[in-house]
């Protein structure tokens, strides 16, 4: 038997942004026994965030900004707010992995390892030891019970889907989760904001780092991680035609921010693109056409493989992102001894280690991994 929803405890987690008030806003009116609860994950102070801060002399700090619009949300819903601390868990658990990538020269993504361990692990333990049911969070994803297990697909929203962020989920965490905002779009949200008075109605959705913000990315890194310069090579001549800051810095498939341009005996119409980096030597190497071989792959090794329901067979075709913003695209999904990996049809280019590669069928996202080694007929590239 179901139980009656007013009997149905929901810890919602409260940002201070509009998705995660009109989240809380929809259960109280679906009728659910909800509280809320705002994440406290980084501390500036305690975690040398000096450099690279632009709101480092702010007289209150985005995060309190953020509290208190949170906190005015939950006043005017009549909802009960908790504040919770988990800046050690943040650092163990997500920054760590983030700086120890960027130190091997792969690029991470700290969004999807922030859900793994802090929004559905931490913040869901402490929720359940509050006597919570459920937790939700303001995602754009939906939640389908199909033959006893959850299938998570994308939101209805198309352009706002969150389930790459959340393709390293499990089953057990989602079972005890709700996505409000699958069925409904940016523009309502907003709209029920507006209608409820809501003080995040009209703030503009946050970026950046997974609860720590924007900043200036070279700067924010060399807190952590101290930059040197190097040489800029021509990876097709071997020819050394710039210096960088840091190879750290940079990502496979960059070309902004190189300070290349305008090189005698190279093509003025042509932009140069990051194709690989090397992190013991220091080297940045470029090539100077968009087609260039250096920046294609046709095979990349997975990490960290997860799978939301069964793991599928070696040889099963799907589509992977390999970007949050990119576009789904075809692969076949292999398993050996060796590990799992992902051919695809033809080579596709940029494709960045550290990245996530998510996977899905039509609607449904199956989980993910994280993009080891890059190949391309044959030769490992990076």
């Amino acid at each position: 038997m179901k139980k009656d929803k007013a009997n149905i405890k929901v810890m919602v987690g409260l940002s201070g942004g509009v998705d995660s008030a009109i989240a809380l806003a929809l259960l109280k009116k679906e009728g659910y026994d909800v509280e809320a609860a705002f994440m406290r994950n980084w501390d500036s102070l305690l975690n040398n965030d000096v450099s690279g801060n632009p709101t480092l002399y702010d007289p209150t700090c985005p995060q309190e900004v953020d509290y208190n619009d949170a906190k005015a949300v939950a006043e005017t819903l009549g909802v009960k707010l908790h504040r919770v601390d988990f800046v050690k868990e943040y650092w163990d658990n997500v920054f760590s992995y983030f700086l120890s990538e960027y130190e091997v020269g792969r690029t991470p993504n700290p969004d999807i390892f922030c859900n793994k361990y802090i929004k559905f692990d931490a913040f869901l333990a402490w929720a359940l030891e509050m006597g919570a049911d459920y937790i939700a969070t303001g995602h754009y994803a939906k939640l389908e019970e199909v033959n006893g297990e959850l299938v998570m697909k994308k939101s209805a929203d198309k352009n706002k889907d969150q389930t790459y962020f959340l393709s390293q989920l499990s089953q057990a965490q989602l079972k005890r989760t709700l996505f409000p905002l699958g069925d409904i779009p940016k523009s309502k949200v907003r709209e029920i904001a507006e209608k409820l008075d809501l003080s995040p109605a009209k703030k503009k959705d946050s970026t950046g780092i997974c609860f720590i913000g924007e900043r200036h990315f070279r700067d924010f890194l060399k807190n952590y991680i101290p930059a040197q310069d190097g040489v800029i090579v021509d990876i097709n001549t071997g020819k050394e035609i710039g210096t960088h800051t840091g190879v750290y810095y940079y990502t496979l498939g960059q070309r902004r921010g190189l300070g290349i341009g305008g090189l005698k005996d190279y093509p003025e119409n042509k932009r140069w693109y990051v194709c690989k980096k090397d992190v013991v030597n220091n080297i940045l190497y470029v090539a100077n056409d968009d087609e260039d071989e250096h920046l294609k792959s046709d095979k990349i090794t997975l990490t960290d493989v997860n799978f939301i329901n069964e793991e599928l067979k070696s040889g099963t075709p799907l589509n992977v992102k390999l970007r949050y913003r990119q576009k789904d695209l075809p692969a076949t999904y292999y398993k050996n001894k060796d590990g799992a990996y992902l051919l695809f049809p033809k080579p596709y280019l940029a494709v960045t280690p550290g990245q996530a590669a998510v996977f899905y069928i039509d609607e449904v996202c199956l989980g993910g991994a994280i993009i080891g080694d890059l190949f391309y007929k044959g030769k490992k590239i990076n």
